[in-house]
């Protein structure tokens, strides 16, 4: 019998010390840069997408949604991003994890036929997070009963087609018995989908269900930005009319890489590959990914978003494959000495 594969995920949710911000300038732009880099060498082991909480909770900043084959894809996540300069000033306030499977309740939209169970995220604007709790009671009921009433769960669910529920099982993993986390657009329109839930006969049996996150899905970088302290610093140009603006050393890109930059408050995906340099907006036109932790084909100037996988002609800025439809900008690039300029 071939046990099937279960996918492991996991939501942690860091706070970064006041201190961090009272560093000087530099300290602060590249442990942010460190931080960003460590965790984008682990996206090639497992899927990790950030969110910014700013603004949305008093005790967290940042969060990370992973999920792989393995648990110790997390501990060597979290031991590499607590060895950075920025790791001596993060916490974690809280931190989820369950596994992907199969629900016991038979929900129509599940195929019986699909082998491995895995997570899909989609490119929404927000996640709502929360854990959830269900009571002894519950599990005393006949099956047939708590059936009715997830049926009963569903249509209303059915009724805001615009969210997304991942269900993550957390029974001898951790301290809740679920994770619910939603994708969506609409954060308003969410608040009347738990509205109408409440409601439902199956709400009787929550024990708990916070605390209760609204994470906003952005690039590494953007997350990184929305802590504050000291942004990129702003160049002015090199001179009085072109407009032209230094953003990086030459050194500071190998041929083949890329490097996220900025002109001004504009982030800007500076690549360079066979010692031509390109760039163009870093932030893709579909998603909000990061385009520098895309992929460009050097011989058809193709650059592929790494969320979605939108292709975009790299010297026009047009959208080539979908679901990118509206265009990138495109810089001019030039070097002084080996200062890379972008205009």
């Amino acid at each position: 019998m071939t046990v099937p594969a279960h996918q492991y995920v996991r939501f942690l949710f860091l706070r970064v010390a006041p201190g961090w911000r009272e560093l000087d300038a530099g300290a602060q732009r590249a442990s942010r840069r460190e931080l960003g880099e460590t965790i984008l060498r682990h996206r090639a082991r497992m899927l990790v997408r950030t969110f910014s909480l700013s603004g949305t909770r008093g005790d967290s900043d940042l969060m990370l949604w992973q999920a792989s084959d393995s648990i110790d894809a997390f501990q060597n996540l979290q031991t590499e991003i607590f060895s950075t300069r920025l790791g001596t000033h993060l916490s974690i306030p809280h931190s989820f994890l369950g596994t992907v499977r199969r629900s016991v309740y038979e929900l129509p939209e599940e195929s019986a036929s699909a082998g491995r169970v895995t997570l899909r995220p989609q490119d929404s604007r927000y996640l709502f997070v929360y854990p959830f709790v269900k009571t002894r009671e519950w599990y005393a009921l006949p099956m047939e009963r708590r059936q009715a009433m997830m049926e009963e769960h569903i249509r209303v669910g059915r009724r805001h087609p615009a969210f997304r529920l991942n269900t993550l099982y957390s029974f001898g993993l951790d301290d809740q018995e679920f994770v619910l986390a939603f994708e969506g657009d609409d954060p308003s329109d969410f608040v009347s989908l738990v509205m109408e839930l409440r409601e439902t006969e199956a709400s009787r049996y929550t024990l708990r269900d916070t605390p209760a996150f609204t994470c906003i899905q952005m690039s590494i970088w953007d997350a990184l930005d929305s802590l504050g302290g000291a942004l990129e610093a702003v160049a002015e140009p090199s001179g009085p009319d072109d407009g032209f603006v230094p953003v990086a050393e030459l050194h500071e890109i190998p041929n083949g890489g890329a490097r996220r930059v900025y002109r001004g408050h504009d982030a800007i995906a500076l690549f360079r590959v066979n010692g031509r340099l390109h760039a163009v907006s870093d932030r893709c036109t579909h998603g909000r990914g990061s385009l520098s932790e895309g992929v460009l084909d050097p011989a058809r100037c193709v650059l592929t978003c790494p969320w979605h996988g939108g292709q975009f002609d790299i010297t026009s800025g047009e959208p080539l494959q979908g679901p990118v439809r509206a265009p990138i900008r495109v810089y001019q690039v030039k070097l002084d000495g080996k200062r890379i300029l972008v205009r």
